[in-house]
C-alpha cells in the first residue's frame, strides 16, 4: 500500500475531521473544523478539495451535509477505525477524562531512567493539557500497565502528550498470598 504524504496543515485538518466525526457520528461542517483548528472556513474548503482529490474525505451535500473521513483517511492518519476501542483510563490533574481515548503508549529513552519519557497518543485533542500537569494512564487492557507522569510537552498535530515518567507499574504475575 502506498503511503499518502500529508502536509502538516492537511494532517491537522484531517485529524480534526476524524475526531469531530467520531464524536458526532455524522458529517462535519467546515465551520466546525475551522473552529477546531483555528483557521478560517475558506482555508478549510480549499484544503478539503485537496483531501477529496486524495480520496481521504467525502463531501456530503444538503443542509445536514459537510465532510466525512473515508476509510483511507484512517489509514493515512494511522488511526484504526475501532468500533470499540479498548478503554484505557486517562486521569488529568486528578480528574478522569471521559472522552479521551489512549491509542498508544510509546516509551522513549528507556536506557536513561532519569530521562524516561512516554509518548501518549490520544484519539482526542491534547489542547487541554499544559506543561506541568499530572497525568496517569492505564491500566492498559493486556499488561495492566499504569504510567504516571508530568506533561513535558504536547504535539497538537499528532495528538501526542509527552510525559516525564514519575512512576510505572505493571502488576506482577505472582498471585498475592
Amino acid at each position: 500500500m502506498s503511503t499518502i504524504e500529508l502536509t502538516p496543515s492537511q494532517k491537522t485538518i484531517l485529524t480534526a475531521l476524524v475526531n469531530l466525526h467520531r464524536d458526532a457520528g455524522d458529517a462535519v461542517k467546515g465551520e466546525d473544523i475551522a473552529a477546531e483548528v483555528d483557521r478560517n472556513p475558506g482555508t478549510i474548503r480549499n484544503q478539503m478539495q485537496s483531501l477529496k482529490a486524495l480520496q481521504l474525505v467525502e463531501g456530503v451535500p444538503g443542509p445536514k451535509g459537510g465532510y466525512k473521513p473515508t476509510a483511507t483517511a484512517f489509514e493515512a492518519l494511522d488511526v484504526q477505525q475501532m468500533d470499540s476501542a479498548a478503554e484505557v483510563p486517562l486521569v488529568h490533574d486528578g480528574e478522569l477524562i471521559e472522552e479521551s481515548n489512549v491509542e498508544e503508549v510509546d516509551l522513549t529513552s528507556v536506557h536513561h531512567p532519569e530521562l524516561c519519557r512516554a509518548e501518549i497518543h490520544l484519539q482526542g485533542s491534547v489542547r487541554d493539557f499544559d506543561e506541568g500537569d499530572s497525568v496517569r494512564v492505564g491500566p492498559t487492557p493486556l499488561s495492566k500497565l499504569v504510567v504516571e507522569g508530568t506533561v513535558d510537552g504536547t504535539d497538537d498535530t499528532s495528538n501526542i502528550l509527552i510525559l516525564k515518567i514519575d512512576s510505572m507499574e505493571a502488576p506482577s504475575e505472582e498471585p498475592a498470598h
